[in-house]
């Protein structure tokens, strides 16, 4: 009875090792491209973007660390999540209101962006491939990137208002890619 007492105090504190070593090491990856939410509003449209912001730290990123003609899964950690209180008119087709993962396939002249209706998902999976089901894509637009002679240390995205409509910008390295849309008032 005893020598079952031990072992199970053992086997306990290993399993308590291992999550908090699990824990260490999702801390410190996140640390490396931590967290942000960006809110877009006015009016009566919210849109909220999470993501997580990798770093360049002198790498080549498109072409290089993020392969061109490659789903991406647009920033660091988990999947990005793009939510909006309203439909959005996106090169002349509708996204619903709700939350998608965002995704995107970088080119050197036009990356294509996808909103899917699954999220919360890590960006990831085990084999090191996106952790999307691309039945569950919902639009998909091919939008204009531009090189700029700046270099963003940080992914980062904003959005901006541009008229009567909003355009979502990501930048990182020299790449820059912008895309509008609007939404029913």
């Amino acid at each position: 009875m005893r020598r079952a007492i031990i072992l199970t105090g053992i086997g306990i504190a290993v399993i308590l090792a291992i999550i908090a070593f699990m824990q260490y090491n999702l801390r410190k990856e996140k640390s490396a491209s931590p967290e942000d939410y960006v809110i877009f509003g006015r009016g009566n449209l919210t849109v909220t973007l999470f993501y997580n912001r990798p770093s360049k730290k002198n790498r080549e990123i498109f072409g290089g660390l993020v392969p061109y003609g490659e789903v991406w899964r647009t920033g660091a950690n988990e999947a990005t999540t793009f939510e909006t209180n309203r439909d959005l008119i996106i090169e002349g087709k509708t996204l619903r209101r709700g939350k998608y993962s965002l995704w995107t396939i970088p080119r050197p002249d036009t990356w294509t962006i996808i909103f899917n209706s699954e999220h919360g998902q890590w960006g990831i999976n085990s084999k090191g491939e996106p952790n999307r089901d691309p039945a569950r894509d919902v639009l998909t637009v091919d939008v204009p990137a531009m090189t700029q002679d700046r270099v963003i240390e940080q992914f980062t995205v904003t959005f901006e208002s541009v008229g009567d409509d909003v355009e979502m910008v990501l930048m990182w390295d020299k790449t820059l890619v912008a895309f509008p849309f609007s939404y029913q008032r």
